[in-house]
C-alpha cells in the first residue's frame, strides 16, 4: 500500500481511486449514519474523497489509511448535519384539507437505505452495516449530539477503541467514555430482520389496500400504537383512528387516479415506491411487528426523487 500512497501523493489519480475504493461503500454507509439522509450521505462521500485526495500529503501513516478516512468522513458529515440545521426544510403542501396531527416528526431529512447498495460489501461487514442502518436506529442517532453520536458509532459499531475514538474527536479517553454511556442511554436495540413469509404476506395485502385506497384493510392491519409520519413533512399521527382518518382525507381529496406499488427493498423494512398515474411519487414503507402479522409504523416519503435511489424508473405503465 505504501507505493500506491506514494502514486498517489505524486499525483496519480488512477493510484487514489484503487487506494480509497474497498472503503468507498462502507463510508457511504459511515456518512449515512450520521446524517440519516442518502442525498446528504452521496454529498459528503463526494467531500471526504476530495479531502482525502488533496490531504494525503498530510497523511503520515501513524494510523491505518481507513482510520484516516473514517476521521475525515465523520468531520464532514458532522458538519453537513451542523449546515443543514440552519437551512429550513419546505415540505409539499398537501392538495386537500388534513386532520390535525397528534404530535410531530422532527426529522425531515430521514431517507431509508436501498438494501442493494449493500451488495459490495463483504459478509460480515454486510451484517453489521444491516444492524446499524435500519431506519428506527438511525433515527435514533439523529436524537443524539454530534459528538455522542460520532461516539457510538465508532465504539459501537465500528469496534474502535475508546483511545482511536477519542484520537478521530480530538478529546481524551474519559471525554470520550461519557460520550458514549450518554448515547447509550435510550438508544433502542437494533433490529434488521431479514424477509419473512409473514412479512410477504404483509406487504401484500398492505400493497394491494394502499393502491385501492382500501383505509379499513389498512387500519386492521395496524397494532394499537402504530405511528403515520411522512418526511419531509413534520406532522405525525398516532393511532388507528389518526392515521385511519388521514388516509381517507388523502384519498378523497387526492388529484389523479390510483396508485401502483413496485418493490423498492430498503433496510429491514417492506418498502415501495409509489407511482401516481404512471409517475413516480416517493416511497412508502411499513415496519412489521417481530411476528409480521401486523404494522407498527407507516413512512411516507414524500421525496418524488427517492425511488432513483433504489434504480427504478420515472414512469411505469398503468
Amino acid at each position: 500500500m505504501s507505493a500506491q500512497i506514494d502514486a498517489a501523493r505524486a499525483g496519480d489519480e488512477r493510484a487514489f481511486a484503487a487506494l480509497v475504493a474497498p472503503f468507498r461503500r462502507e463510508l457511504h454507509v459511515h456518512c449515512y449514519r450520521i446524517t440519516g439522509s442518502l442525498d446528504d450521505a452521496d454529498d459528503v462521500l463526494q467531500n471526504v474523497l476530495l479531502a482525502a485526495w488533496t490531504g494525503l500529503p498530510t497523511f503520515t501513516e501513524r494510523s491505518s489509511l481507513r482510520t484516516w478516512l473514517y476521521r475525515i468522513a465523520t468531520t464532514r458529515s458532522l458538519n453537513a448535519v451542523r449546515d443543514r440545521s440552519r437551512r429550513p426544510t419546505i415540505a409539499p403542501s398537501p392538495p386537500f384539507e388534513p386532520p390535525a396531527p397528534t404530535d410531530s416528526f422532527d426529522l425531515p431529512h430521514l431517507q431509508p437505505y436501498p438494501e442493494h447498495l449493500l451488495e459490495d460489501l463483504d459478509p460480515a461487514q454486510r451484517v453489521v452495516a444491516r444492524e446499524s442502518i435500519e431506519l428506527a436506529f438511525v433515527a435514533a442517532l439523529q436524537d443524539r449530539s454530534p459528538r455522542q453520536l460520532a461516539a457510538l458509532i465508532f465504539c459501537d459499531v465500528l469496534d474502535f477503541t475508546l483511545s482511536e475514538a477519542a484520537t478521530m474527536l480530538d478529546t481524551t479517553t474519559t471525554a470520550t467514555k461519557g460520550l458514549l454511556q450518554r448515547a447509550r442511554a435510550t438508544m433502542p436495540p437494533t433490529r434488521a430482520d431479514p424477509p419473512s413469509r409473514s412479512h410477504a404476506r404483509l406487504a401484500r395485502t398492505f400493497a394491494a389496500a394502499f393502491a385501492h385506497d382500501d383505509v379499513d384493510t389498512i387500519v386492521e392491519l395496524l397494532t394499537d400504537r402504530a405511528w403515520l409520519a411522512m418526511p419531509p413533512a413534520r406532522q405525525r399521527y398516532d393511532g388507528k383512528d389518526a392515521i385511519g382518518a388521514f388516509l381517507r382525507a388523502s384519498a378523497a381529496g387526492r388529484p389523479g387516479g390510483r396508485y401502483v406499488l413496485i418493490e423498492a427493498p430498503a433496510i429491514g423494512r417492506v418498502s415501495f415506491a409509489c407511482y401516481l398515474d404512471g409517475v413516480a411519487r416517493g416511497l412508502v414503507v411499513i415496519e412489521p411487528t417481530a411476528d409480521g402479522t401486523r404494522i407498527a409504523s407507516i413512512l411516507r416519503f414524500l421525496d418524488d426523487d427517492l425511488h432513483r435511489h433504489f434504480h427504478l424508473p420515472d414512469r411505469v405503465s398503468r
